[in-house]
């Protein structure tokens, strides 16, 4: 059983590299195979066809970061400090894992046909949802937050602002005329980005540019 775990975990990884690098289309299983040390028929017969390996390594990746962010304990902190701390992982995990970008660009391009197919994920995005929505809720109470924010939305915008920065970090440094990945580059923009959250939140926005 062990042997067993321990090579479907080769080939998860495997496949999670070869996918990101190449996409769905591009990715061959014969490489995924030869850097898992196993073979394509264990492949098929741990994950199924091609396309099911590459759901198992996006359902993978989902509930990495969905754990991740659990494991903040958000709860624990007041309610500024908890957004603000959302917000800094958020960036740190895309960098830090740049395959989780592309392997959600890949998945947008097949229409998240894949996801789609899966039941593992709608309970850790339900959970996410719950997370911020309790923030803000804890954040109105305290008089620290505004009413009437959609949770939703702003999980979708603190992902944005951290997410397309990195995704056009090539064209936006010639077209913007100014490095994008200098350490420098990077603190600035976790800082504008921490910023702009806040004065979304804040019922006294000036307190983002006073902290």
């Amino acid at each position: 059983m062990r042997d067993a775990e321990a090579t479907q975990a080769r080939i998860l990884q495997a496949a999670k590299e070869e996918f990101a690098r190449l996409g769905l289309a591009g990715a061959r299983v014969d490489v995924i195979a030869e850097r898992a040390e196993a073979n394509k028929r264990m492949i098929y017969h741990y994950f199924g066809s091609k396309e099911d390996l590459f759901r198992h390594v996006l359902e993978a990746a989902y509930l990495d970061i969905r754990a991740a962010e659990r494991a903040l304990e958000l709860e624990h902190l007041d309610p500024p400090r908890a957004m603000e701390a959302l917000v800094r992982f958020t960036w740190d995990y895309y960098l830090e894992n740049p395959e989780f970008i592309r392997l959600v660009n890949s998945e947008n391009l097949h229409g998240a046909r894949h996801i789609a197919e899966s039941d593992r994920l709608n309970e850790p995005s339900r959970g996410l949802t719950e997370l911020i929505g309790g923030i803000l809720a804890r954040g109105v109470a305290s008089g620290d937050f505004r009413d009437g924010i959609d949770p939703v939305q702003l999980n979708i915008t603190i992902a944005a602002i951290g997410y397309y920065y990195l995704t056009n970090r090539h064209t936006g440094e010639h077209l913007f005329e100014r490095p994008f990945m200098t350490p420098e580059a990077l603190a600035e923009r976790l800082a504008f980005n921490i910023e702009t959250i806040m004065r979304m939140v804040l019922r006294d926005p000036d307190r983002a540019a006073r902290a």
